[in-house]
């Protein structure tokens, strides 16, 4: 046999090759235990002795060099991801669906109670997470003696003495007010701290919903309203809602807002303590001496602020007993919203 007619066949039955499964089938014709090197090497028995060494040699040449050219093309067609990917593509087979995710339930919340306040002209507002001393306190009327500005109730920045992670959404108010002139009518959700021991009804980071509205011959009386339709938005036509009597240092008067109890329907029962009412949220009419801080003539301007925690209007709404569940991830409760 012509070794070197041989070589040109292979090489050329190599160059046709595009799949990995054609060139198997030229690895195992030529070098397979049944293939043509081994009959090469099967015929040099047969051969002159004076011709043996010499075409022995010329076999495993060739052997070698067919094993590289082999391996070579072998790295060419890896590479070559269109061939392969093309010999592999099944597009009968199903893909791979991703899970849909959905609203969490505190931002489910936020919307709601945006949206309802947005339907009677308020605007929504953000600000920042981590405030002044002054905005988060001084500006709302809160004195230095206030127990809520010591390190037990209040996150203090590390080497900035004066700058704070808010501990209320309130100082967002200082901040509008001082930008704008009345009339105005806000709401401000965010994350505010608060140094609490975790449990079922604290977390040291949670939701607050700031509202306030700023205008000449601005009554109680407005505020009650607003707030009636904001509940029974939340809860249904027929929750009950009342004032008692509190006290605020950035409103006069101030005031705690309970609901009827949305499990016993103000009968009383376990959640309620027997009461029969839960409370919402704290407001009132806004002190005087915010407006002063502000540069607001506290005798042309009235005004009504109020304040709720998002986690509790959810744990109503949603009868949940613990505030923890919100932040656990845990897809078993996450996908019951």
């Amino acid at each position: 046999m012509d070794i070197n007619l041989i070589q040109t066949q292979i090489e050329s039955d190599l160059a046709a090759i595009t799949t990995a499964s054609a060139l198997e089938e030229v690895r195992v014709k030529y070098l397979g235990r049944k293939g043509l090197l081994a009959e090469l090497t099967g015929s040099i028995p047969s051969l002159p002795v004076e011709q043996r060494g010499a075409f022995g040699k010329e076999v495993n040449a060739l052997k070698n060099k067919l094993s590289n050219l082999i391996e070579e093309r072998e790295k060419v067609l890896k590479n070559s991801g269109s061939v392969l990917n093309k010999e592999n593509l099944d597009l009968g087979m199903p893909g791979i669906a991703q899970e849909l995710g959905g609203i969490h339930p505190i931002t489910r919340i936020i919307d709601e109670i945006c949206s309802i306040f947005t339907r009677m002209g308020f605007s929504v507002v953000q600000g920042p997470e981590i405030e002044t001393e002054y905005n988060n306190f001084t500006g709302l009327n809160i004195p230095l003696e206030h127990p809520s500005r010591d390190a037990f109730d209040t996150f203090y920045l590390k080497n900035y003495s004066k700058l704070l992670l808010r501990s209320h959404t309130s100082p967002v108010q200082v901040r509008v007010m001082k930008a704008h002139r009345p009339p105005l009518a806000v709401i401000v959700p965010g994350r505010v701290y608060r140094p609490d021991a975790v449990d079922a009804s604290h977390l040291f980071m949670f939701h607050q919903i700031e509202g306030f509205l700023v205008d000449e011959n601005i009554k109680f009386s407005d505020l009650k309203g607003i707030l009636g339709l904001f509940v029974k938005s939340v809860f249904g036509p027929d929750i009950k809602m009342r004032f008692r009597p509190h006290f605020f240092p950035f409103t006069e008067p101030s005031a705690e807002v309970d609901i009827s109890c949305i499990i016993c329907k103000g009968k009383g029962c376990s959640v309620c303590g027997r009461k029969g009412w839960l409370e919402i949220l704290g407001a009132g009419m806004i002190h005087p001496n915010v407006f002063k801080q502000v540069g607001y003539n506290p005798k042309k301007y009235t005004g009504f602020a109020f304040g709720m925690g998002v986690e509790r209007i959810a744990m109503l709404k949603y009868g949940i007993n613990d505030i923890r569940l919100f932040f656990e991830n845990d897809l078993r409760f996450l996908k019951q919203f």
